[in-house]
């Protein structure tokens, strides 16, 4: 494996970015992720090679607020601390902002521990639902 770590699109493509979101219901496609990644505040992709294994990215009104929207590790490079490397990174290039969020799974959560992040509640909105689905979410929470 020879990993490197980098902060801009040079040299990355569309479908470079094409297989993310795995176990997704609706996964994102290599074009809406490169938009994603085109309008971030910051993100840093993890690159072995000439293939895209990971990336994390944020939004943030480069003051006082940061949102972290997604963290994507491929299925073959879990478990290697991509993740964690990705995640510190990213927390670097906003250490001046106070307010750093992000929403994910109960079951994610200890993995976000670890650098410092607190748990809290917290509301969203996916329109993407349908009805039945939305009621089942909310008897799960």
């Amino acid at each position: 494996m020879h990993l490197h770590y980098q902060d801009d699109l040079t040299g990355i493509t569309r479908e470079q970015l094409s297989c993310f979101c795995v176990g997704w219901k609706y996964p994102l496609n290599g074009e809406e992720l490169y938009k994603i990644l085109q309008n971030s505040y910051t993100f840093v992709l993890a690159v072995d090679g000439n293939r895209v294994v990971g990336f994390v990215n944020a939004l943030s009104d480069g003051l006082k607020f940061a949102f972290i929207p997604m963290l994507e590790v491929l299925p073959d490079y879990k478990n290697q601390g991509i993740g964690t490397k990705l995640m510190t990174r990213l927390l670097d290039r906003l250490h001046d902002i106070q307010n750093i969020d992000l929403t994910c799974d109960i079951d994610l959560q200890t993995f976000y521990d670890k650098f410092g992040m607190l748990k809290s509640n917290g509301m969203v909105l996916r329109k993407y639902l349908t009805a039945e689905e939305a009621k089942a979410y909310r008897n799960n929470q």
